[in-house]
């Protein structure tokens, strides 16, 4: 299966523009793709680096659904070396998206940090994708211990009836 159906098969739609894998698993199925700043419609796409794990993205919300954004955003707003840490990380992703468009493009463009945030915290499963891809995101990094490691014994995906999808045979594995 090559990287495109398999993170078709992760995310269980079709993808809205090309892809490149920026992180994969052990099993080495994509963990992080990047995004252009353009969809293929011309849609501004702010999200530079996209969680494709079905793993990672499960772990990552629940760390949410238990007030994970509050927490992260909380430390921000307390410990000044963590917040400028986290102000750097949003200015290099914002400028590594920036980059990659075209100065004479007439449409609108995507804004903001990571997952196109102008302010405070709004998604773990970016700052996490971020860290994971391999860059300084302090938020993705105080992640990390939450989600880490990738311990599947089976692809989380797999061709079911002649299309990608999820491996009937995956389940999370227990830590």
């Amino acid at each position: 299966m090559d990287d495109h159906d398999a993170v078709v098969g992760q995310l269980g739609r079709p993808l809205r523009s090309a892809i490149g894998v920026a992180a994969r698993c052990h099993l080495g199925l994509p963990v992080v793709v990047t995004v252009p700043p353009l969809l293929d419609d011309g849609t501004p796409f702010p999200t530079r680096y996209w969680l494709t794990c079905p793993l990672a993205r499960r772990r990552i919300g629940r760390l949410e659904a238990d007030g994970g954004v509050a927490a992260a955003q909380h430390r921000i707003d307390t410990d000044p070396h963590f917040a400028a840490a986290y102000h750097r990380a949003m200015e290099r992703y914002a400028a590594e998206r920036d980059v990659l468009l075209d100065p004479a493009h007439p449409g609108p463009v995507p804004t903001g940090g990571v997952g196109g945030s102008g302010g405070g915290v709004k998604c773990l499963h970016a700052h996490y994708a971020d860290h994971a891809a391999g860059n300084g995101n302090p938020v993705g990094a105080a992640l990390a211990p939450e989600v880490d490691p990738f311990e599947c014994v089976v692809p989380c995906v797999a061709v079911v009836d002649g299309r990608p999808g999820p491996n009937p045979e995956w389940s999370e594995p227990h830590r």
